[in-house]
């Protein structure tokens, strides 16, 4: 099946329909003229100032402002002292949303992912929000980049995960951990490790909100 770069419009949706179906699509970043890409297999909606766990939920600030703009924008933020992590924003202008990019399976461009994360096992470079910026090479240098410029984009090439599963999100403690946001491709091994409790509550996503 071709490729085929998604629209601004797949992003001008409901954070949650996107969420999902990113799941199996292709991120692609070209850093200095090389090119790394990998299959996204684990994300998590942050949506609007009711999320307790989402950045907006304070209201605007610098740091959040780009979660205010357009859709199909790089929103990275540093956490933690050491680790980037890369998010698509959603939605309309105006409403808060944005999808967080957790799990990636390496693609192309493998050799130096692993270069970039210092490892040499293939499990190791993308499970994880951290890692797969890490992996890309992205910092808060690209926060703002154009997902439908030539720099980092994502790609759909028909791939259609077989089962898909939601759990509760990871490392937000209590803050809207009611909600099944967090979305991976069942059983595969580039997704983060969860606490038990996580584990216990995820459940498989229906077929029929699947994309087609």
């Amino acid at each position: 099946m071709k490729k085929t770069k998604l629209k601004r419009s797949f992003y001008a949706r409901p954070t949650l329909e996107v969420a999902a179906d990113l799941l199996g699509k292709i991120i692609v970043y070209n850093n200095n003229g090389i090119e790394l890409n990998g299959r996204l297999v684990e994300v998590e909606a942050y949506i609007g100032e009711d999320d307790p766990a989402c950045h907006a939920h304070r209201g605007l600030t610098p740091r959040n402002a780009i979660m205010y703009g357009d859709p199909g924008y790089l929103y990275v933020y540093f956490t933690y002292g050491n680790h980037y992590m890369l998010n698509f924003v959603t939605e309309q202008r105006g409403f808060p949303a944005a999808v967080l990019l957790r799990g990636m399976e390496p693609l192309v461009g493998i050799e130096q992912m692993m270069t970039n994360r210092g490892t040499n096992q293939l499990a190791n470079i993308g499970s994880g929000p951290g890692k797969l910026a890490q992996a890309l090479g992205i910092t808060t240098d690209q926060k703002g980049l154009d997902l439908i410029g030539d720099v980092i984009y994502v790609i759909d090439d028909g791939y259609v995960p077989d089962e898909i599963m939601i759990s509760p999100r990871i490392g937000i403690g209590d803050n809207g951990a009611d909600k099944l946001w967090r979305f991976y491709i069942k059983d595969n091994q580039h997704i983060s490790k969860a606490a038990k409790y996580i584990n216990d509550r995820a459940m498989l996503y229906p077929k029929e909100m699947m994309s087609k």
